[in-house]
């Protein structure tokens, strides 16, 4: 072989392994709009904007990724919006919570998405605390019946993730008056810090981000969890709240028995398991490119290696594991079939 021909086939190689124009990858260039159905300062909202930089970083091409809060309707109005609107290309991504899922459990007359024609990217557990203003005299979960004022309870909707609170009220035989019609978890805690509410609930995110610098000032007190149901099907204490007794241990301390057998209660484990259990889901709309599902899927798994994601995800992801949308979708979906009967 002559030297000259030994070069054209040395270019030829080289040229080979360069990607071609068409060959860049799937992002490049591109904006990637992550929807919020809630308002800013909830728990949907800290965790869309704690895995955004993260996208921005592992996704390949390094998209801009940016948050897009659409309130109302307790998250219907987004959802809605997404299902009906979003591109199916990968560029507009929806994150939903416990109050998503829950309407479509519930077969909701307003509720026109359905997550089965969803591709799923990332799923992670979160837990709840409820508390308490000090006001109220409440310390420990026998109190919760005999509060020096009336407990009032302030929530987005009744068809969303606050039903699983008002179940737990129930269970435990609570006097509570409740307001609905807030925005989202943040507006409700801001409510309870001006007075206006003396008992609320936030997911673990925004409880140990925004509520724990109360309870250091003296200005909340928590009083449970809403417990965590493990593998096997029982309550136990929530790894992200362990010192709080769970909702299974409260009813015990108040009514000095376990409410194994008790129908309200099955209905209450049932909603915790599937609101909480596969909480935080981020989600693309059905026809994405499978190019763009592989490049954020990919991302979740090269984040999740990351110290910095290790490190911060600690105060939001509280030791709960995010899972890949494709290893997790069927379990998500059947959590999602749960019946209140």
């Amino acid at each position: 072989m002559t030297s000259r021909l030994l070069w054209v086939v040395v270019l030829v190689a080289a040229l080979g392994a360069l990607p071609a124009s068409g060959q860049q990858p799937y992002y490049a260039g591109k904006t990637i709009e992550i929807i919020v159905p809630f308002a800013p300062g909830g728990g949907s909202d800290i965790d869309a904007r704690f895995f955004a930089p993260f996208l921005e970083k592992y996704v390949p091409g390094n998209p801009r990724v940016i948050v897009r809060n659409m309130p109302g309707g307790g998250s219907v109005l987004g959802a809605n919006f997404f299902a009906e609107n979003a591109r199916p290309d990968g560029t507009q991504l929806l994150v939903t919570s416990g109050s998503t899922m829950i309407p479509y459990i519930l077969g909701v007359p307003q509720v026109r998405y359905d997550p089965t024609k969803w591709e799923l990217i990332k799923v992670n557990g979160v837990g709840g605390v409820l508390y308490v203003s000090p006001r109220t005299g409440v310390r420990k979960p026998e109190d919760l019946v005999r509060p020096a004022e009336r407990l009032v309870y302030g929530g987005i909707s009744a068809t969303g993730l606050d039903l699983v609170t008002l179940l737990l009220f129930e269970v435990l035989g609570l006097d509570v008056r409740v307001v609905m019609g807030f925005e989202g978890r943040g507006p409700a805690r801001l409510a309870f810090e001006r007075g206006e509410t003396n008992v609320d609930y936030q997911t673990t995110p925004a409880y140990l981000s925004q509520v724990v610098p109360l309870v250091r000032e003296g200005k909340a007190i928590p009083i449970l969890s809403m417990g965590f149901v493990n593998e096997k099907g029982v309550m136990v204490r929530d790894p992200s709240a362990p010192d709080l007794p769970s909702a299974y241990e409260a009813y015990q301390a108040i009514f000095k028995r376990k409410p194994d057998g008790l129908l309200r209660w099955k209905a209450y484990q049932s909603m915790v398991a599937a609101a909480f259990t596969f909480q935080k889901a981020m989600w693309a709309p059905g026809g994405t490119p499978p190019e763009a599902l592989q490049a954020l899927r990919t991302a979740v798994d090269r984040m999740k290696t990351d110290p910095q994601f290790r490190q911060q995800g600690r105060q939001v992801l509280e030791g709960y594991e995010v899972l890949r949308g494709d290893v997790a979708k069927s379990a998500v979906l059947r959590a999602a079939r749960v019946t209140l009967t």
